[in-house]
Protein backbone atom coordinates (compact mmCIF):
# COMPACT_ATOMS: atom_id res chain seq x y z
CA UNK A 1 0.00 0.00 0.00
CA UNK A 2 1.16 3.59 -1.31
CA UNK A 3 1.81 5.84 2.06
CA UNK A 4 1.04 8.77 -0.16
CA UNK A 5 -2.16 7.18 -1.20
CA UNK A 6 -3.22 7.93 2.30
CA UNK A 7 -1.41 11.27 3.32
CA UNK A 8 -3.92 13.79 1.36
CA UNK A 9 -6.62 11.70 2.38
CA UNK A 10 -6.03 12.34 5.98
CA UNK A 11 -4.45 15.29 5.55
CA UNK A 12 -6.78 17.98 6.55
CA UNK A 13 -8.14 16.83 10.07
CA UNK A 14 -6.42 16.83 13.46
CA UNK A 15 -9.62 15.12 14.43
CA UNK A 16 -10.12 17.01 17.33
CA UNK A 17 -12.98 19.15 15.93
CA UNK A 18 -11.19 22.46 17.52
CA UNK A 19 -10.58 23.35 13.44
CA UNK A 20 -13.34 26.05 13.10
CA UNK A 21 -12.72 27.59 16.37
CA UNK A 22 -9.24 27.85 15.75
CA UNK A 23 -9.86 29.22 12.71
CA UNK A 24 -12.36 31.49 14.29
CA UNK A 25 -10.31 32.48 16.80
CA UNK A 26 -7.89 33.47 14.15
CA UNK A 27 -9.85 36.19 12.26
CA UNK A 28 -11.67 37.45 15.40
CA UNK A 29 -10.22 40.75 15.24
CA UNK A 30 -8.51 43.04 12.81
CA UNK A 31 -4.35 43.52 12.76
CA UNK A 32 -3.71 46.93 14.23
CA UNK A 33 -1.41 47.88 11.07
CA UNK A 34 -4.91 47.48 8.83
CA UNK A 35 -5.79 50.45 7.45
CA UNK A 36 -7.59 52.19 4.30
CA UNK A 37 -4.28 52.05 2.57
CA UNK A 38 -3.41 48.74 2.96
CA UNK A 39 -3.88 46.07 0.06
CA UNK A 40 -7.89 45.11 -0.53
CA UNK A 41 -8.92 41.69 0.45
CA UNK A 42 -8.67 38.91 -2.23
CA UNK A 43 -12.12 38.93 -4.09
CA UNK A 44 -12.57 35.35 -3.98
CA UNK A 45 -11.62 34.71 -0.69
CA UNK A 46 -15.20 33.38 0.27
CA UNK A 47 -15.14 31.11 -2.62
CA UNK A 48 -11.58 29.84 -1.57
CA UNK A 49 -12.74 29.39 1.72
CA UNK A 50 -15.80 27.42 -0.01
CA UNK A 51 -13.70 25.19 -1.58
CA UNK A 52 -10.84 24.40 1.51
CA UNK A 53 -14.22 23.96 3.45
CA UNK A 54 -14.94 21.07 1.16
CA UNK A 55 -11.52 19.70 0.75
CA UNK A 56 -11.45 19.90 4.45
CA UNK A 57 -14.45 18.41 4.94
CA UNK A 58 -13.51 15.36 2.84
CA UNK A 59 -10.40 14.81 4.33
CA UNK A 60 -12.05 14.51 8.04
CA UNK A 61 -14.52 12.11 6.68
CA UNK A 62 -11.00 10.84 5.12
CA UNK A 63 -9.44 10.41 8.26
CA UNK A 64 -12.51 8.31 10.07
CA UNK A 65 -12.61 5.94 7.11
CA UNK A 66 -8.74 5.66 7.27
CA UNK A 67 -9.09 4.67 10.86
CA UNK A 68 -11.02 1.53 10.47
CA UNK A 69 -10.25 1.22 6.92
CA UNK A 70 -13.73 1.11 6.26
CA UNK A 71 -16.38 3.98 4.78
CA UNK A 72 -19.05 2.76 6.79
CA UNK A 73 -20.32 6.16 8.69
CA UNK A 74 -18.67 8.25 7.28
CA UNK A 75 -20.11 11.55 5.09
CA UNK A 76 -17.49 10.99 2.17
CA UNK A 77 -19.99 11.38 -0.45
CA UNK A 78 -20.93 14.77 1.02
CA UNK A 79 -17.73 16.26 0.10
CA UNK A 80 -16.29 14.03 -2.71
CA UNK A 81 -17.19 13.22 -6.38
CA UNK A 82 -17.40 9.24 -7.72
CA UNK A 83 -13.85 9.98 -8.97
CA UNK A 84 -12.26 10.72 -5.45
CA UNK A 85 -14.26 8.46 -3.84
CA UNK A 86 -13.01 5.52 -6.18
CA UNK A 87 -9.88 6.51 -5.39
CA UNK A 88 -10.60 6.43 -1.52
CA UNK A 89 -12.20 3.58 -1.67
CA UNK A 90 -8.87 1.87 -3.35
CA UNK A 91 -7.14 2.58 -0.74
CA UNK A 92 -9.67 1.17 1.77
CA UNK A 93 -9.73 -2.17 0.19
CA UNK A 94 -5.95 -2.29 0.24
CA UNK A 95 -6.09 -1.57 3.96
CA UNK A 96 -8.33 -4.17 4.79
CA UNK A 97 -7.15 -6.74 2.66
CA UNK A 98 -3.39 -5.75 4.23
CA UNK A 99 -5.08 -5.60 7.76
CA UNK A 100 -3.80 -2.00 8.29
CA UNK A 101 -5.06 1.35 9.56
CA UNK A 102 -4.20 4.50 10.05
CA UNK A 103 -3.36 6.10 13.36
CA UNK A 104 -2.21 9.26 14.28
CA UNK A 105 -2.50 12.66 12.15
CA UNK A 106 -1.71 14.12 8.97
CA UNK A 107 -1.03 17.64 9.14
CA UNK A 108 -1.90 19.89 6.12
CA UNK A 109 -1.60 23.44 4.68
CA UNK A 110 -4.28 23.48 1.24
CA UNK A 111 -4.45 26.41 -0.51
CA UNK A 112 -6.41 26.94 -3.30
CA UNK A 113 -3.80 27.56 -6.03
CA UNK A 114 -6.28 27.99 -9.23
CA UNK A 115 -10.08 29.29 -9.68
CA UNK A 116 -11.84 29.18 -12.58
CA UNK A 117 -15.71 30.82 -11.74
CA UNK A 118 -16.32 31.57 -15.58
CA UNK A 119 -16.72 28.18 -16.49
CA UNK A 120 -19.93 26.25 -17.16
CA UNK A 121 -19.08 24.43 -14.01
CA UNK A 122 -16.70 26.49 -11.72
CA UNK A 123 -13.31 24.72 -10.91
CA UNK A 124 -10.35 25.04 -8.51
CA UNK A 125 -7.10 23.15 -8.01
CA UNK A 126 -5.69 22.61 -4.69
CA UNK A 127 -1.86 22.78 -3.34
CA UNK A 128 -1.83 20.63 0.15
CA UNK A 129 1.68 20.31 2.17
CA UNK A 130 1.58 17.16 3.41
CA UNK A 131 3.09 16.20 6.66
CA UNK A 132 3.65 12.86 8.06
CA UNK A 133 5.29 13.49 11.18
CA UNK A 134 2.75 11.94 13.25
CA UNK A 135 1.02 9.51 10.65
CA UNK A 136 1.51 6.10 11.35
CA UNK A 137 0.34 2.84 9.67
CA UNK A 138 -0.39 -0.11 11.92
CA UNK A 139 -0.97 -3.74 11.24
CA UNK A 140 -3.99 -4.78 12.95
CA UNK A 141 -2.76 -8.68 13.07
CA UNK A 142 0.78 -8.26 13.99
CA UNK A 143 -0.39 -5.30 16.72
CA UNK A 144 2.45 -3.32 15.31
CA UNK A 145 3.67 -0.08 13.50
CA UNK A 146 4.51 -0.11 10.03
CA UNK A 147 7.28 2.07 9.37
CA UNK A 148 7.39 4.26 6.83
CA UNK A 149 9.60 3.84 3.99
CA UNK A 150 13.27 5.52 4.46
CA UNK A 151 12.70 7.28 1.08
CA UNK A 152 9.34 8.61 2.09
CA UNK A 153 9.74 12.77 2.50
CA UNK A 154 8.02 13.72 5.92
CA UNK A 155 6.16 17.12 4.24
CA UNK A 156 5.16 16.65 0.41
CA UNK A 157 3.32 18.32 -2.23
CA UNK A 158 -0.26 16.72 -3.14
CA UNK A 159 -2.90 18.44 -5.07
CA UNK A 160 -6.40 18.25 -5.33
CA UNK A 161 -9.03 19.35 -7.62
CA UNK A 162 -12.33 20.59 -6.90
CA UNK A 163 -16.04 21.65 -8.83
CA UNK A 164 -19.39 23.54 -8.16
CA UNK A 165 -21.50 21.42 -7.83
CA UNK A 166 -25.79 22.33 -7.70
CA UNK A 167 -24.33 25.26 -5.40
CA UNK A 168 -21.52 23.62 -3.47
CA UNK A 169 -17.94 22.62 -4.01
CA UNK A 170 -17.56 19.14 -4.20
CA UNK A 171 -13.48 16.80 -4.32
CA UNK A 172 -13.49 15.55 -7.80
CA UNK A 173 -9.98 14.22 -7.87
CA UNK A 174 -7.15 13.92 -5.51
CA UNK A 175 -3.46 13.24 -6.48
CA UNK A 176 -0.94 11.87 -3.36
CA UNK A 177 1.78 11.25 -5.42
CA UNK A 178 3.97 14.04 -3.95
CA UNK A 179 4.89 17.02 -6.05
CA UNK A 180 8.21 17.26 -3.92
CA UNK A 181 8.83 18.12 -0.72
CA UNK A 182 7.81 21.44 0.84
Amino acid sequence: MAVTGLALLTACSSGDGDSAAEASASVASPSPSSSKDSTPADPDAAVKAAVLAAFDGMTTEQAKAYRQASAKGTRLASYATLDALSKIELDLYRMKKAGTVVRGQIGHDAQVTDLDMSAKTPKATLSDCVDLTKYETYDTKAKKVIPLPTNQPLRYQATAKAERWDGRWMVTDINTQGGGEC
